[in-house]
């Protein structure tokens, strides 16, 4: 093996490679806040709302969860101007992770909804609250509780998942590593730091998952 490893090059063009990994982070935690968002609302609407909703719902989560991630950033980035729907790379990479997220996640906070007693929902219900308030206090965060790992797990995959943005020119991690490879052919020095910076991502993103359920969702269960 008479291969010269040469890290300078990539090192040196560290500012880009700061920038995709800002970059990345930014667009996966805006898609998990958004994705979230949108798996507890259709969660809502699959075990409380009307049959014409349950319908809706059942049918995007259908349509996203059986067709691959690639096919649904390419229909929001180039099949919607057709119709005159125009995004920016950046903007059509959001929409399509948020909606690619918000059909997995829903399934998730669905049977962590289903998981509560309805013990508890009478209780709210005895106690006078409203059914946003019983949904918001006793179904939501216990639910919320149940699944975590499930959820944070699918959050990580999603930010794994960010990668194949590159492939509209998103200026993500994978981007960058793309354009520095094809002006400095030293695809394996490139691939070994995006590897190991995508490591150190997924290793802190656990870390803040972890922090967040000590904070927020680390009480005795009373049941």
């Amino acid at each position: 093996m008479n291969y010269s490893f040469q890290f300078g090059p990539v090192f040196e063009a560290w500012p880009l490679l700061l920038r995709g990994t800002w970059m990345t982070i930014q667009l996966s935690f805006t898609a998990m806040v958004l994705g979230l968002a949108v798996a507890i609302l259709c969660a809502w609407g699959k075990t409380a709302g009307p049959a014409p909703l349950r319908w809706l719902i059942n049918v995007y989560i259908e349509v996203i969860r059986n067709t691959p991630f690639l096919i649904q950033l390419f229909f929001f980035f180039f099949a919607l101007p057709a119709v005159g729907i125009r995004w920016s790379p950046y903007m059509a990479a959001l929409i399509a992770m948020v909606f690619n997220l918000g059909a997995y996640a829903t399934e998730i906070v669905r049977a962590g909804i289903e998981s509560i007693p309805k013990g508890q929902i009478e209780a709210g219900h005895a106690l006078n609250l409203s059914r946003v308030e019983i949904f918001r206090f006793v179904v939501l965060k216990p639910a919320l509780r149940a699944i975590y790992p499930a959820l944070t797990s699918q959050f990580i995959l999603l930010m794994l998942a960010s990668s194949v943005v590159s492939v509209i020119s998103a200026d993500d991690l994978t981007s960058v590593a793309a354009n520095l490879q094809s002006e400095t052919f030293r695809s394996f020095e490139i691939y070994i730091v995006i590897t190991g910076i995508y490591l150190a991502l997924t290793l802190a993103f656990s870390y803040v998952f972890r922090l967040v359920f000590q904070w927020g969702l680390n009480y005795p269960d009373r049941r």
